[in-house]
This record gives C-alpha cells, sequence and structure tokens, in this order.
C-alpha cells in the first residue's frame, strides 16, 4: 500500500507549474498534473476547479494579508505607510516555499498570452482590494488607487527579484525586497513633479 505523502496541494502547484513550462499550458491536462505530482484526479479537483485555478493559488491569501496589514496601521498613518504595513504583513508570511516557485510560475506565464491575461487581471485584483481598505481609512478614491497600485507593483517587484537573486547574493527575506522596491517607487514618484 502506498504511504500518504503530505502536501497535496502544494505538489499539484509544482507539478503543474512544470508541466505548463514543459509542454504549454494548452497541452497539460489535469490527469497529467496529477499523476506528476503523485495524486489522483479526484485529489486535484478537491484542491482546484480546473488547470488555471492552479496560478491563482494563494491570491485570497495574499490579498487577506495585505489587507490585514493595511488595517493594523495607526490611524493616523498615511497611505503609502498604510501601503507598506499591507507590503510588510504579505511578505513576512512567504515562505521558501513560495520563493521557489517565483521562477516556475513566471515562465509557465511567459509562455502564454491566456497566463499573461490572468496574471494581469490578478494585478488587477491585489490593487482593488487594497484601494478598497484605503477607501475604508477615509482615503480619497484616486489617492487610494494609486497607492494601491504602487503597492502592488513593489510587492511584484520585490518578489521578482527575491525569487531570482543574483549569484553571488543570498535571497535573504522578501520584505526586505519588498521594502526595498517601494522605497525606490516613492523616490521615483518625487521625481515625477
Amino acid at each position: 500500500m502506498a504511504r500518504w505523502k503530505p502536501n497535496g496541494r502544494e505538489r499539484l502547484v509544482v507539478a503543474a507549474l512544470d508541466l505548463f513550462a514543459e509542454q504549454g499550458f494548452d497541452n497539460t491536462t489535469v490527469a497529467q498534473i496529477a499523476e506528476r505530482a503523485g495524486l489522483t484526479r479526484s485529489t486535484f479537483f478537491r484542491h482546484f476547479g480546473d488547470k488555471r485555478e492552479v496560478l491563482s493559488a494563494g491570491q485570497e491569501a495574499l490579498s487577506r494579508l495585505l489587507v490585514e496589514g493595511i488595517d493594523s496601521a495607526p490611524a493616523d498613518a498615511t497611505p503609502l505607510t498604510a501601503i507598506a504595513a499591507g507590503l510588510d504583513t504579505a511578505s513576512g508570511a512567504m515562505t521558501e516555499f513560495n520563493r521557489e516557485l517565483g521562477p516556475r510560475l513566471h515562465k509557465a506565464i511567459e509562455a502564454n498570452d491566456e497566463l499573461r491575461t490572468r496574471d494581469a487581471m490578478k494585478s488587477i485584483g491585489l490593487a482593488t482590494t487594497m484601494a478598497q481598505a484605503l477607501r475604508r481609512r477615509g482615503v480619497a478614491e484616486t489617492t487610494a488607487q494609486v497607492a494601491a497600485e504602487l503597492g502592488v507593483l513593489a510587492f511584484r517587484t520585490g518578489f521578482t527579484r527575491w525569487s531570482t537573486p543574483s549569484v553571488d547574493t543570498a535571497p535573504g527575506k522578501l520584505i526586505t525586497y519588498t521594502r526595498e522596491a517601494f522605497a525606490e517607487l516613492r523616490a521615483a514618484t518625487a521625481e515625477l513633479r
């Protein structure tokens, strides 16, 4: 009798991303993903509605963490300070598993137009969620949207740098990368005047 292996959801995500990169999203089936992960199709469908959902695994958790951080910022925090708190909360929750998925995810997304579109929609969703959290704090619509967009860009930039570090540097913690990216973006907006 086969021994049960833990982390079925994570194994499915890794298997799917590897297969998407190897043979393309359209040519990959749920059965292939399940087989590569050492699981059954029914186990796949307990975790995901279809193979597209694999790419948004963790999206809800990321949105929740960003909002928790924004909500935990002091009442008198500026919109950008609140966004920074959201970035810190979300970045602090990322693990080595998340870092290792970065290059796989990027490779799979870049190989398929539909996946690039879905990835862009994920960014829009994160920005919308953060902007809503800021508006609940009394921040004006336009200001909330601009701050949220900067937050998404900082997270994506920081995550990319973290998940693809240079050969001569250790990856460190994601929070360091998102803070650095956010500081760069804040400085860049000051130069727009």
